[in-house]
């Protein structure tokens, strides 16, 4: 059994800011899955079912980016399950926009929801898929920006990462972590592709 949790923030004024890509992808995963991620649960929103032939439990906590690890360890502790057996999508400033990558470990960086998880399970020991926002431009203030409405042209870019992801997991899933990493870490984001 896997967890498989999307980092965003709850509510409809969040819902296409670059902060969000998280539960884009988990809600992209649903779809493709079929399963549904409505039930209230361990303050999130969860669905239960079938991924490329594996058990899987898809969660959108809904307590805030910033309070995300209260409700991954409460999901963790309810299907008593280790951080091993977990994914955290997330969004990436400072990968461009497009971009993805898979990383088994590491520290949180500047982002506060894997920050809440880090310090809430008390381990880095868990795979993350990085979903790339980076701005084109310099921003006066990253909180502004993440927060921000995504644009016709975001969108679209958002809507590969989030298929990438999707596959990605797929790709885990079936043929491990590593042969993951190896076909979506050195992908190019879609702009740079078209421009070969």
């Amino acid at each position: 059994m896997r967890l498989i949790v999307g980092l965003g923030n709850p509510g409809s004024e969040y819902e296409w800011t670059p902060h969000n890509l998280g539960f884009l992808a988990v809600d992209a995963l649903a779809e493709q899955s079929g399963i549904r991620v409505t039930r209230p649960e361990a303050k999130a929103h969860v669905g239960r079912g079938e991924f490329a032939a594996e058990e899987v439990i898809l969660a959108k906590p809904q307590t805030f980016m910033n309070l995300s690890g209260v409700s991954v360890r409460m999901l963790l502790d309810t299907y008593e399950l280790d951080p091993a057996q977990m994914m955290v999508l997330v969004d990436d400033v400072d990968l461009p926009w497009g971009s993805l990558r898979i990383r088994e470990r590491g520290s949180a960086g500047t982002h506060n929801g894997l920050k809440s998880i880090v310090n809430s399970i008390g381990t880095q020991e868990f795979l993350r898929i990085r979903l790339g926002v980076g701005p084109e431009k310099a921003w006066g203030g990253l909180r502004d920006y993440v927060l921000g409405k995504m644009g016709s042209a975001e969108r679209e870019m958002a809507a590969h990462v989030v298929a990438d992801a999707v596959e990605a997991i797929r790709v885990i899933c079936t043929e491990g972590v590593g042969k993951a990493m190896s076909q979506f870490n050195r992908k190019a984001p879609p702009a740079e592709e078209n421009a070969k």
